[in-house]
Order: structure tokens, then C-alpha cells, then sequence
């Protein structure tokens, strides 16, 4: 079953800007789903939509089977939103924001829900201090508790570790996992890359508002990852004429130490054996060499043309 099926969605701002083009996603129910790109790709975009917060131009969106715009007030209530900017009334306690959240989704403060929460994401020791004595990773893991407290069906974490420090963010993915394991849908969207590759069973790589792919991510990994030899010189090589036309066929990326060659497969077998041979041919024996396989951050790296920046930990 699907949980969030998006059709040709599409955003144009008043200044003319396309944040998305064409968008269509389908986001299996109890997946745990990865949405990358870089900066300005128009995630944020996407995720405001999806909460209600800005208008889109173009498209249709359908959540666990009815419409997200025509039927606002049940689909809001099914959706809980970790958003990247951290918003609290300074004066009030975690618990209390809690309970105020739970109203405006019109269910009743669940306090037992409420302590597992803050038990669960390690604030429950700050529970009656308000918000404003809090550090930025306490804060960031209110703004989760927040999007959970009133049990949604899907959950969307937009960078919901940035400034959680490892091991922090290491149980808050247990717990994520858990939810996970329980039937709820969770559509991720982070800087950290091997996060996501570890984490979800599904990814979309969007990049200038364009949806570059879309599938299960073993499916992906297995179909668009590459498998590299590298070569171990202990130099810089100079690539003659010679080695660029022998080499050609394994798109040769030269490296501080030596050399990496990209392998095909055979029918009997990949191109091991012909790319070891052209290396040898082309400069010698190496020192060392070794497979490598492309992880989630090179096949982000080569869709898009752009790294992943990373945020800082803050604790």
C-alpha cells in the first residue's frame, strides 16, 4: 500500500523561481524513506507542502488514500513534521509543550506517551525547565518529540540530527527504527549519507527542483553503484596519450596515490582481470590495489555534481 503518492507536483514562486518541476513520488506505507539533494534542491519546498505551509502550483498529493488539499484537517493530523528551524514559547517546559502540541491536533494530552517521549529522546531529566535553558541539541530533539506526540502515521525528519551529537543520534535512530518497525512511515531527508544508506529501505535524489531517481535502495545501490580498482603508486601519474586511449573504457580517475579504474561486467565475469592488465601495461606493477564499490555519498556525488555539506554537532 502507498502512504504518500505525489503526481507531477510543481512549484513556481511569485518571483518567478521553479522550486519543482514534475515531482511524482510514490512512498510505500511502513517504509522508511530517504529524500536527498543538495542545497536549494527543493526539498524544503516539497516538505512545506506537505505540512500545509506553502501552496503548490501544480500536481496532486494523496495521503493513505485521500487527497492532501481538498482534505487538509484529516491529513494534518495523520503527518508529524520534524522541521529544520527550532520555534518554542521560552517560557514553557518540554511537557508542556507536548501537551499544547496534542491539542492542536485535537487528541487529549497522553502524559504516559508523553514521558516515553521525553524518556526515549533523553529530556526527560529537563522535562520542567523551559525551553529557553535548553541547548540546541535538546531542542532539536524536542522538535522530534513534538512531531510524534500525537501518534501520526507518517512522520517527515528534515535534518532532525543537525546538532545532535553521535551517540545521541545513534539512539535516536534506534528509536526511529522502532517507530519504523511498527508500522509508521518515515520519509528522511539529511546531510548524512551513510545515515541514509544504513537507515532506509528507500531513496529520491532531487536536485533544481527535479527528481533525478527514485527506488528501493539495495535496487539502487545494486543497479547504479559502480565497483572500482583502485591502484596504489605511492605518486601522482602522468597519464601519456597512450594510457588515456588504453584506459579509456575504465573512465581512469587519477588520485594522490595513483589511480582507479572503473570495472563492467563480462559475460562471464566483470573486467577485473582486463583493467588490473591495462593498469600494469600503463605504469607497472602497483604497490597495493584493492575493490572498492561506490557508497550512497558517490552516487549522490555523480547524479548530482555536488557533495553533501554537513552540519556541525552542538551537543
Amino acid at each position: 500500500m502507498t502512504a504518500l503518492e505525489i503526481t507531477g507536483l510543481g512549484k513556481v514562486y511569485n518571483n518567478g523561481n521553479e522550486a519543482l518541476h514534475n515531482i511524482s513520488l510514490n512512498i510505500p506505507q511502513g517504509s522508511f524513506y530517504a529524500m536527498l539533494g543538495p542545497n536549494g534542491a527543493g526539498k524544503s519546498t516539497l516538505i512545506n507542502i506537505l505540512a500545509d505551509t506553502v501552496r503548490a502550483s501544480s500536481g496532486a498529493v494523496s495521503l493513505f488514500g485521500r487527497d492532501l488539499f481538498t482534505q487538509r484537517s484529516w491529513c494534518k493530523r495523520q503527518i508529524g513534521v520534524v522541521p529544520q528551524e527550532v520555534a518554542f514559547d521560552p517560557f514553557f517546559t518540554p511537557r508542556e509543550v507536548l501537551a499544547f502540541t496534542s491539542g492542536m491536533f485535537g487528541c487529549k494530552a497522553d502524559y504516559a506517551w508523553i514521558d516515553e517521549l521525553l524518556r526515549r529522546l533523553e529530556l526527560i531529566d529537563h522535562s520542567v525547565k523551559n525551553t529557553r535553558q535548553l541547548s540546541g541539541g535538546m531542542r532539536r530533539r524536542l522538535l522530534v518529540a513534538q512531531a510524534l506526540v500525537h501518534k501520526p502515521k507518517l512522520v517527515i525528519l528534515d535534518e532532525p540530527t543537525a546538532g545532535v551529537d553521535v551517540e545521541l543520534r545513534r539512539r535516536l535512530w534506534d528509536f526511529m527504527r522502532e517507530l519504523n518497525a511498527s508500522g509508521t512511515t518515515i520519509l528522511l531527508t539529511t546531510h548524512y549519507l551513510d545515515e541514509a544508506e544504513e537507515l532506509c529501505d528507500h531513496v529520491a535524489i532531487i536536485d533544481r527542483g527535479r527528481l533525478l531517481t527514485a527506488r528501493p535502495m539495495q535496487e539502487m545501490m545494486g543497479e547504479i553503484a559502480s565497483s572500482y580498482l583502485w591502484f596504489n603508486y605511492g605518486k601522482k601519474l602522468d597519464m601519456t596519450v597512450e594510457a588515456v586511449k588504453t584506459l579509456a573504457a575504465f573512465e581512469p580517475r587519477l588520485t594522490d596515490e595513483g589511480i582507479c579504474l572503473k570495472l563492467g561486467m563480462l559475460e562471464d565475469g566483470s573486467t577485473f582481470h582486463e583493467a588490473y592488465q591495462a593498469a600494469v601495461a600503463c605504469f607497472g606493477a602497483p604497490r597495493d590495489a584493492g575493490l572498492r564499490r561506490e557508497d550512497l555519498e558517490d552516487v549522490f556525488l555523480r547524479l548530482t555534481g555536488k557533495p553533501m555539506v554537513e552540519e556541525q554537532a552542538d551537543g
